[in-house]
């Protein structure tokens, strides 16, 4: 049912950013400026400028539509699964499960999907989040105002290229680790528990970022490229001179708070989403 499905991704996204967004920002500001010498650095420099409402920047316009996203990717996930499996359903309704290769595909194209939706949100939030003393943007909804005055429609995809490659892949990594794991974790003919979906949401979060940060890094860097920062001409350009100015280890910035952000986010996320969807549509007795 779409509409439960929207309320359940609403509700189940806005706790996942509302757990992860303040470790999200240090690992922007990590990836998008060359300033701090670490994440204490960083957390510590952050802290003593702009207090605690400074890791929370950028927060509201994720929250607001968070709904959204986590419709189309679990939506497009499941549309997507059913597809793939439909000349094998006879099969599943005995407990054949999709093949690692249908969930995969399943994931990247919810993936493909969700960047069109995502992108311009995305890029809303790390302008916000790289703001430190300087306050260009008042809020999200000034942000993207000076974002179409000075770019135009196109400007709210700037970095969308380094979005797509990111995760477009992920989202097929996304979804198979978690499937095999709660699988794992539950026993035949039984649906899973809270540990069972807690562990399997935190594993699928955490390797998925561990494949995605080299991508995290470019995004990030093109997302704020003329907001302040150093401007890149493209996707090419702006790895180039990442390399050159400090090396292939610039592509695992962020990795550490990825990792870390990506356990309790991924677990919270997927553990409120089924919770909900049991709650909204109870399994047939």
């Amino acid at each position: 049912m779409p509409f439960l499905e929207f309320i359940a991704g609403s509700i189940s996204g806005a706790a996942g950013v509302a757990v992860g967004h303040p470790i999200d920002t240090v690992k922007v500001r990590l990836q998008a400026q060359s300033v701090y010498k670490g994440i204490f650095h960083c957390v510590a420099k952050t802290y003593s400028h702009e207090g605690l409402r400074g890791f929370f920047k950028g927060m509201a316009f994720p929250v607001m539509t968070t709904g959204l996203v986590n419709s189309v990717v679990f939506g497009s996930y499941s549309n997507a699964l059913d597809y793939l499996t439909q000349s094998q359903r006879s099969d599943r309704s005995q407990g054949k499960p999709a093949t690692a290769a249908q969930i995969f595909t399943a994931g990247c194209f919810s993936g493909l999907v969700q960047v069109f939706v995502c992108a311009p949100i995305d890029l809303v939030k790390v302008r916000l989040q790289g703001q430190t003393t300087a306050e260009r943007y008042r809020g999200p909804i000034h942000c993207v105002g000076v974002i179409l005055r000075e770019e135009g429609p196109r400007g709210l995809y700037r970095g969308g290229l380094a979005l797509a490659l990111r995760d477009v892949p992920c989202y097929g990594l996304y979804f198979l680790p978690y499937e095999v794991t709660r699988k794992a974790l539950t026993e035949t003919g039984k649906e899973p528990g809270t540990f069972a979906i807690l562990m399997a949401g935190g594993m699928a979060g955490v390797i998925t970022w561990a494949f995605a940060t080299p991508m995290d890094v470019v995004k990030a860097r093109l997302q704020m490229s003329g907001a302040g920062g150093r401007v890149y001409s493209g996707f090419i350009h702006c790895m180039r001179v990442s390399v050159r100015e400090e090396g292939v280890r610039v592509f695992f910035k962020g990795l550490l708070l990825n990792s870390l952000r990506a356990f309790p986010v991924n677990a919270v996320t997927f553990l409120s989403y089924e919770s909900l969807m049991r709650l909204f549509c109870p399994p047939a007795t």
